[in-house]
């Protein structure tokens, strides 16, 4: 059974840097042919992915986010982490950690419960 869970604090300044963890458990974040993501949902709107970060540690981001995006991972701790530089409240949203495999079948397997996270001015 694979559990995924985020955590770190619920409300951020604007200008600041929105920092959350991602904890797995009933699976290794090394485990071959796995990603792990970061996705978000502003209130009202769709879901937006954020990036991955590869079984061997490989980095991608949405083109969007890229230049104030940071995803890295402990393995020790078996977890990965998101970093969001210079938040505006337009970065208001429920945050998720979920996971696919590289091959892709358009699913995510594993989702976490999401955290609220609020930006203020």
């Amino acid at each position: 059974q694979v559990q995924l869970q985020e955590s770190g604090p619920g409300l951020v300044n604007a200008s600041q840097t929105l920092s959350l963890t991602c904890t797995v458990s009933g699976d290794s974040i090394t485990t071959s042919n796995r990603a792990w993501v970061w996705i978000r949902q502003p209130p009202g709107k769709g879901l937006e992915w954020m990036g991955v970060i590869v079984y061997d540690g490989s980095t991608y981001y949405s083109p969007s986010l890229k230049s104030r995006t940071s995803i890295s991972r402990d393995t020790s701790k078996n977890q990965f982490s998101l970093q969001l530089r210079s938040v505006t409240p337009e970065d208001t949203a429920v945050y998720y950690c979920a996971s696919a495999l590289t091959s892709w079948s358009g699913v995510y397997e594993y989702w976490g419960q999401g955290t609220q996270v609020t930006v203020s001015s």
